[in-house]
């Protein structure tokens, strides 16, 4: 079935000239732009795409759909525009609060997505640690907030999630077992041990709490990821972080997964003043609504 992500995400392709830079610009992953271009073209039954040895560039009749996508997606967005004005859409704002690894890795498209189709309406995003954020929506001075791990009750929208994963030096005895190879965490945290909090109150000594464990030897406690991975390319010790924080560039270093996987779940969960705003409202149905591949 065709969605308006499988158009955006063609028009995109055509106009950067390559899948992976228009992948990122969604948030999605090369693969998983390439899967929903692939199953376009077997709906319409053409090649719409063929890549040369620099670019991807529209087939003849790619041209052509992409002209009329353009126009379809123009009338959509001017349907959308005076269905806001009519609601009282046509402005706003709304503040919403997370933590830094969420605004990088998960909350781009989405406000680029929200962004287009509701203009008028600005998003002032704050940065701030998970009990920043718990004490903000508490007291209402956000709209909305990035919750880890949401209880049931407190009727979140899903947003994501991540994985822990252990990372150690390059030559480290953990490292040289086989490419695929996975760690316990039990025989982790024997290790030095590199605590990373990333400002939050869940971290490696507290998993490994919850897990029955503890650190035989911390060496240091950091609060920045970057200072945990330059820590680990020295060989001061291992670590465990949530994969969302993993550098572009990986060398030096080693990232296993762990045996029994653990995950990081977020949420947006809405203060009492958030509850009540159709801007808000709005902008939630822009998250449900928007499909994210898998990362």
């Amino acid at each position: 079935m065709m969605n308006l992500m499988h158009w955006r995400l063609l028009i995109a392709i055509a106009e950067s000239g390559g899948i992976s830079k228009a992948a990122a610009n969604f948030g999605v992953t090369q693969s998983g732009a390439s899967q929903a271009i692939a199953r376009l073209e077997e709906l319409l039954g053409v090649p719409l795409l063929v890549r040369d040895r620099r670019h991807t560039v529209p087939t003849a009749v790619g041209e052509q759909v992409i002209a009329r996508a353009r126009k379809m997606l123009a009338e959509l967005d001017a349907i959308q525009a005076l269905a806001d004005e009519a609601k009282g859409l046509h402005r706003g704002r709304i503040k919403l609060a997370s933590f830094p690894s969420v605004f990088v890795a998960l909350l781009p498209p989405l406000l680029r997505t929200f962004r287009r189709l509701h203009p008028g309406i600005k998003v002032v995003a704050l940065e701030a640690s998970d009990d920043e954020v718990e004490a903000w929506l508490t007291n209402n001075t956000i709209d909305l907030g990035v919750v880890m791990n949401p209880s049931p009750e407190r009727n979140a929208v899903p947003l994501g999630h991540d994985e822990w994963v252990a990372v150690v030096p390059v030559r480290h005895p953990l490292a040289l077992r086989s490419p695929h190879g996975s760690v316990n965490l039990g025989e982790l945290v024997e290790e030095p041990f590199v605590l990373a909090t990333g400002g939050c109150v869940i971290h490696g000594k507290s998993l490994a709490e919850s897990a029955g464990l503890s650190l035989a030897d911390q060496r240091v406690t950091v609060q920045d990821w970057a200072s945990a991975f330059a820590l680990v390319r020295e060989g001061v010790g291992v670590t465990l972080v949530p994969s969302l924080t993993l550098p572009e560039n990986q060398k030096g270093l080693r990232v296993l997964p762990l045996q029994t996987p653990i995950y990081r779940h977020f949420g947006l969960v809405c203060s009492e003043v958030g509850r009540a705003s159709h801007a808000v409202s709005a902008f939630l149905d822009v998250v449900r609504a928007t499909e994210r591949p898998s990362r």
